[in-house]
């Protein structure tokens, strides 16, 4: 039993530091590839063949502010309020989700963040805790301003279109650091289902959805990070 106890710690203790070690390196590097982009790249593939992405990265100076405060509008507006869990908006999901509401998740910006780079998509229990517990780690190593950037270069805003830099070129043949108020809404608006919704041409819901974002920016005020 005492070889087996020292086997688990051992485990466990390299995979502790390894998980922060790898933490700590996309803290200042950027990342490239994602787990996610590889799932989805087979789960669209023909002849056992994976199909490539759209993925350009950038960094958040090169990142338009309507885009930045788009997605913090439409995902998770206490992004720069909470410690990577909104306890209010999962309390929120949980009842309405329990009444038979249709409701999204309460998974904040940084959850999502820590999903996309370091897990698969599918839901579970295991996910779910491992989500957690990478979501306490950039947070304790990374500052709100890069969990952003991270976040903004790796999520899916399309089939097959990641990070805001192909979104911008794929959806409005643009670039990030010129998206207006209205395009950078069309794309966080579509991000509840990038792969079925379209950012441009937008569908009567898709508009909706975008005219409410704007006025959510207009109310949210001026982007400012802690460290600025």
């Amino acid at each position: 039993m005492k070889k087996v106890f020292r086997f688990l710690f051992k485990l466990l203790f390299w995979f502790v530091f390894s998980s922060f070690l790898v933490v700590f390196i996309y803290k200042y590097i950027p990342v490239y590839i994602t787990p996610l982009m590889i799932i989805r790249s087979f789960e669209t593939s023909e002849n056992a063949m994976p199909k490539s992405w759209k993925h350009h990265w950038v960094s958040i100076d090169q990142i338009s502010n309507a885009m930045q405060k788009a997605v913090i509008c439409s995902e998770d507006q206490n992004f720069l309020k909470h410690n990577g869990v909104d306890f209010k908006a999962v309390e929120k999901a949980f009842t309405a989700n329990k009444s038979g509401k249709r409701i999204r998740g309460g998974s904040t910006i940084s959850q999502q963040t820590a999903k996309n780079i370091f897990l698969w998509p599918e839901r579970s229990w295991l996910r779910k805790g491992l989500e957690t517990y990478f979501t306490f780690i950039i947070e304790l190593c990374w500052d709100k301003e890069r969990i952003l950037e991270v976040y903004l270069n790796s999520i899916e805003m399309g089939k097959g279109i990641y990070g805001c830099e192909a979104a911008a070129e794929y959806w409005f043949k643009t670039s990030a650091s010129k998206l207006t108020a209205y395009q950078a809404a069309a794309i966080a608006s579509i991000l509840p289902n990038p792969r079925v919704y379209r950012a441009n041409p937008a569908s009567s819901y898709i508009q909706k959805r975008k005219v409410w974002i704007v006025k959510q920016m207009a109310l949210f005020g001026p982007l400012q990070f802690n460290n600025q």
